[in-house]
C-alpha cells in the first residue's frame, strides 16, 4: 500500500507544495506563454506529474502509471464518449442540410437583430453547449449570426460572451461530473451548489448581449425580453441542477429561455430600419429567404427533441434505477493507495456506468436521429468515425489532462498544494473562482480546470474550515467566465467568421466583461461563505 505524504520534500509544506505545483506550472506556461498545442502541453505536464509522484513523493512507478491510466480511461469514458456522440448528431444534421433549415427557422422568429442574438447566441448556443461544448457553440452561433447580417467581429464577441452561463453544465454535465469524480464529493451536492451560482450570471448575460449588439438603445428597447429570457433560463437551470438532473440543466434552461422570448410580446415587435441599418452591417445570406416545408422544419428540430425526451425518460425513478444496475464497479489494477490518515482512497475503485451515462443516451438519440432525418446506417457510421478523427487532438488533450489530474490527486500532490493554499483563510472564498477562471482561460475547458484544481479546492476548503462543496463549485462557476478569453475559444471564433489572426481584437473586447463578471462571481462566493448569502446553499 502507498500512503500519501503531505510534506515529502525536506519535511517542509512550502517546499513540497512548490515541487507539487511543477506539473501545473509547466502546463500553464507551455499553453499561455510558449503557445504550445494543448495536447503536447498536456502530455508534457503528465510526464512531469509522473516524475514528481515517483521521485519526490515516493509513489511506486507501477502505481503512478496505473493512476494515470485510470484518469485517461475516465477521460475517454464517460467524458469524450458524450462529446463524440453529441457532435456526431450535429454532423448528421449538417450532412442532410437540416441544420440549414434550423438556421432559417431561427432567422424567421424575429427580424430584430437584438432578439436574434438572444435566440441564437444565448438560447441555441446554450443548447449546443448542453449537447457538445468544447468550442462548438461559439463556432456555430457566430456563423449563424454572420449569415443573418451581423458584422463578423460583433457576431464573434456576442457568441463568446453568450457562452458563459451554460458552460458548467455543458456536454451533458461533463464539467460537474468530472468535478465530483476528482474531488470524491457527491455529484448531486456539487451540482446543486453550482446551480445556485451560475443562474445568477444568466440573469445578467442577456442584458449584456443586447448592449453589445445595440448599445444603450438596445438595452432601453429590449430589456424586457432580455430579462424574461434570463429569468426563465436561470429558474430552469436552478431547478434542474437541484431537483432533476445535472445533465438536463442546460437543455431545460435553453428551452425555457427560448420559450420566454417567444411568449413575451416585446420580442415580436418588428425592428425599425434604423436599428437594422446600424446593427446589420454585413451581407445577409440569401439562403434565409428560402421556404422550407413544415415537415422538414419538424425533422430539423427532431434531434434536439429526441435528446430531451430520452434524457427525461432516463430520469424517471424506475428507469433510472434499471439503468444504474448496469453499472460495473472494479478494483482498479495495480492501485492500492491510502490517504495521509491511512484510510484507502476512493480512487482504488473504478465505476463504469455502461448504460446510464450521458454518452450512451446521446448515442441512442443519434441512432433515432439517423432514422428520422434519413441518414443511411453506413453513412451514419462513417460520420461517427469522421467525428472521432476530427476530435483526435481534443481526445489526446482531455485524456492527458485527466491522467495528470489523477496522478496528482492519488500521489498526494493536490493535497499538499491544498494544505498550503489553505493559509489564505477567509480570502480563499474570493480566490477560488479566480483559480477556476485562470484554469479555463489557459486550458479552454471547464472540465480540464475542474480536473486540475478540483481536489486542491476541496483540500484547501477542509483545512480552512470552509465548505468543500462551495469551493469546488466556485472553481467551476468561476471557470465559465474564463471561457470567453481562452486562446482556443478566441481562435475558434475568429476562424468561424473569417477573422483569422485577429484574436487580439476579440480579446480586448471581451476581457472587460470577463473580469467584471468574475468579480461578481467572487463576491457571490464570498457572500455564500458567510451568513450574508449562506442561506442560498443547500
Amino acid at each position: 500500500m502507498y500512503v500519501q505524504e503531505l510534506e515529502p520534500v525536506a519535511g517542509s509544506l512550502g517546499l513540497s507544495a512548490l515541487v507539487a505545483a511543477l506539473p501545473l506550472v509547466i502546463v500553464l506556461v507551455l499553453l499561455g506563454g510558449v503557445r504550445m498545442k494543448a495536447h503536447l502541453a498536456g502530455l508534457t505536464g503528465l510526464l512531469a506529474a509522473v516524475l514528481v509522484a515517483w521521485l519526490a513523493y515516493g509513489m511506486p512507478l507501477g502505481q503512478t502509471l496505473s493512476s494515470g491510466a485510470q484518469g485517461a480511461v475516465f477521460g475517454l469514458f464517460p467524458i469524450l464518449w458524450i462529446v463524440v456522440n453529441a457532435l456526431w448528431v450535429y454532423r448528421m444534421t449538417v450532412r442532410t442540410r437540416h441544420f440549414d433549415i434550423l438556421r432559417r427557422s431561427f432567422g424567421r422568429l424575429s427580424d430584430d437583430p437584438r432578439i436574434q442574438a438572444l435566440v441564437i447566441a444565448f438560447c441555441f448556443g446554450a443548447l449546443l453547449e448542453a449537447l457538445a461544448g468544447f468550442g462548438a457553440p461559439v463556432a456555430i452561433s457566430a456563423v449563424m449570426l454572420v449569415a443573418l447580417g451581423f458584422e463578423p467581429v460583433r457576431a464573434a464577441v456576442v457568441a463568446l460572451v453568450a457562452n458563459t452561463a451554460p458552460v458548467a453544465f455543458g456536454a451533458m454535465g461533463t464539467p460537474v461530473v468530472t468535478l465530483a469524480q476528482v474531488t470524491g464529493l457527491p455529484l448531486d451536492s456539487v451540482a446543486s451548489v453550482v446551480g445556485r451560482q451560475t443562474p445568477l450570471l444568466a440573469l445578467v448575460v442577456p442584458l449584456v448581449l443586447v448592449w453589445l449588439v445595440d448599445g444603450r438603445r438596445g438595452l432601453r428597447e429590449t430589456w424586457v425580453p432580455a430579462l424574461a429570457c434570463g429569468v426563465a433560463f436561470a429558474v430552469a437551470q436552478f431547478a434542474a441542477a437541484n431537483y432533476v438532473s445535472a445533465q438536463l440543466a442546460d437543455i431545460g434552461a435553453a428551452l425555457a429561455g427560448a420559450g420566454a422570448l417567444v411568449a413575451v410580446p416585446h420580442a415580436r415587435v418588428p425592428a425599425t430600419e434604423s436599428v437594422r441599418a446600424s446593427v446589420l452591417t454585413g451581407a445577409r445570406s440569401e439562403e434565409l429567404d428560402q421556404e422550407d416545408p413544415p415537415r422538414e422544419v419538424l425533422r430539423a428540430y427532431a434531434p434536439y427533441a429526441l435528446i430531451v425526451v430520452i434524457f427525461s425518460v432516463a430520469q424517471i425513478p424506475a428507469v433510472k434505477d434499471g439503468l444504474a444496475k448496469a453499472t460495473q464497479t472494479y478494483d482498479w489494477p495495480f492501485l492500492d493507495v491510502a490517504g495521509p490518515d491511512g484510510e484507502p482512497v476512493s480512487g482504488n475503485v473504478f465505476s463504469w456506468p455502461v448504460v446510464s451515462t450521458g454518452g450512451t443516451l446521446v448515442l441512442l438519440a443519434g441512432i433515432c436521429t439517423a432514422v428520422v432525418i434519413g441518414v443511411h446506417a453506413r453513412v451514419a457510421v462513417r460520420e461517427w468515425l469522421a467525428t472521432v478523427h476530427e476530435l483526435r487532438f481534443a481526445i489526446l488533450t482531455v485524456t492527458s489532462v485527466l491522467a495528470l489530474a489523477y496522478v496528482m490527486n492519488l500521489s498526494g500532490q493536490a493535497a499538499t498544494i491544498g494544505h498550503f493554499v489553505a493559509a489564505a483563510g477567509a480570502g480563499l472564498a474570493f480566490l477560488s473562482p479566480v483559480l477556476g477562471w485562470f484554469g479555463v482561460a489557459v486550458t479552454g475547458s471547464d472540465t480540464s480546470a475542474n480536473a486540475l484544481f478540483g481536489a486542491l479546492q476541496v483540500t484547501a476548503a477542509r483545512e480552512s474550515g470552509l465548505s468543500p462543496d462551495l469551493l469546488a463549485a466556485a472553481n467551476s462557476s468561476g471557470g465559465v467566465l474564463g471561457k470567453m478569453i481562452s486562446p482556443q475559444n478566441l481562435t475558434i471564433a475568429c476562424a468561424a467568421v473569417g477573422l483569422a489572426g485577429r484574436e487580439g481584437d476579440l480579446l480586448r473586447k471581451v476581457l472587460p466583461w470577463s473580469l467584471g463578471l468574475l468579480l461578481v462571481m467572487c463576491l457571490i462566493v464570498v457572500g455564500q461563505s458567510t451568513a450574508a448569502l449562506g442561506w442560498m446553499l443547500p
